[in-house]
């Protein structure tokens, strides 16, 4: 940061001592009815972008899909084993013994620790729809996490919906879940009801109830974007005490998406929570939009074509004599929240109807043209008529 900065955003709160997080790009990411299903060269190139990003986990499938994905979850894998991947791998699955046994052989044969996320749906209102009793409920915990264990998986156990479920049927599904073995439990606010304020009450609660059952379990997060808080309440939940966040590339998946992976770590990182270096992030996100097909808005943030770019006259204005003082913190801080420098990008001078005559002098210089009086009152007079910037 600047020196010149005077930092609101410094508070007392304390540094969270654990901070890991869990990309879901290639599962739950692919979920999205517009996405379409990338080639396997794509997913290990995302894969490998999820390494190189240093991310603790990877969601790489749900093996009881069916065999199309099982050939997929074994190609990921063994290009973790045999790569030497710093990544781990887990897969989802139900809370069934039938969706975890393809998960355990997998891990069998490819000779790594493949974590189970084992789901079920927490809410009355999933068990009102589908007729479910808690007993039942209880009782595939119970069965699915003891076969997991018994297999050699780590367990995360993931409650559908959690954010719109009751004390009780938490408490009684998470203490059965970590008596049976799990290692992590999973709040996952699956269609993004959740306020900031919501997201930390939810995880407080469900840190008492590791406490009360021995603790040493951890408690992971999943978001999603339908009120668009989704980066906020992350947030929220690992002040609260959650260690593990998850995310998609881009934010795709379910509905309008994750929690986007790519936001997440900028704030992580500007927030001085995690040390990341960022410059793999801007292929992360390219390579994952091209290979599901969903689009970067030009103003996405950080990633997309417009963040570090402007042309309008008085806030290039500045830029520019930034750029003259050759103080490139500066340059990257006048009128930038985040330093372009962060993701191996630069801050842009663009010339178009908003434009001054700075602009069109720096421009020109950047593109090794002439500067001369005539060409820049030419160039200032076609952007002052243009629609658009100049390209």
């Amino acid at each position: 940061m600047h020196p010149l900065i005077h930092d609101w955003n410094a508070t007392a709160t304390p540094k969270p001592p654990v901070v890991m997080l869990d990309d879901e790009t290639l599962r739950d990411g692919l979920q999205s009815p517009s996405v379409k299903n990338p080639t396997i060269e794509e997913k290990l190139r995302i894969l490998h972008l999820i390494d190189a990003l240093a991310i603790d986990t990877a969601d790489i499938g749900l093996p009881g899909a069916g065999p199309h994905v099982v050939k997929d979850v074994e190609r990921l894998a063994r290009e973790i084993a045999g790569q030497r991947l710093r990544v781990a791998a887990n897969c989802a699955a139900r809370t069934l013994v039938a969706d975890i046994r393809p998960i355990a052989e997998i891990s069998q044969r490819v000779g790594i620790p493949i974590e189970c996320g084992a789901f079920i749906g927490s809410s009355p209102l999933r068990q009102y729809a589908e007729g479910w009793r808690i007993d039942q409920l209880l009782k595939l915990t119970e069965e699915a996490i003891t076969f997991a264990v018994r297999e050699g998986l780590p367990v995360l156990y993931v409650t559908e919906d959690t954010t719109r479920a009751d004390p009780d049927t938490l408490r009684r599904l998470y203490s059965t879940a970590i008596r049976a073995g799990a290692a992590r439990v999973c709040i996952a606010d699956t269609v993004g009801h959740a306020t900031p304020a919501g997201a930390a009450a939810v995880v407080r609660f469900v840190a008492q109830v590791v406490e009360a059952c021995g603790g040493g379990v951890g408690i992971d997060w999943h978001g999603h974007r339908d009120r668009d808080f989704a980066v906020i309440n992350s947030l929220a939940a690992l002040e609260a005490g959650a260690t593990r966040l998850h995310g998609a590339g881009i934010g795709i998946g379910e509905r309008v998406g994750n929690t986007p992976m790519d936001m997440l770590l900028v704030n992580l990182v500007l927030m001085g929570y995690i040390e990341r270096d960022l410059s793999p992030l801007v292929a992360y996100c390219e390579t994952v939009s091209a290979a599901t097909g969903v689009p970067i808005p030009p103003n996405y943030p950080v990633v997309g074509r417009d963040a570090f770019r402007t042309a309008t006259g008085v806030h290039a204005a500045a830029v520019i004599k930034a750029f003259r003082k050759k103080d490139l913190a500066l340059v990257d801080a006048v009128y930038s929240g985040v330093p372009a420098s962060l993701v191996g990008r630069e801050q842009e001078i663009e010339v178009g109807p908003m434009s001054g005559k700075s602009n069109v002098v720096f421009w020109l210089e950047k593109r090794g043209l002439p500067v001369t009086d005539e060409i820049v009152e030419r160039v200032f007079v076609k952007a002052k008529a243009s629609m658009a910037v100049l390209e």
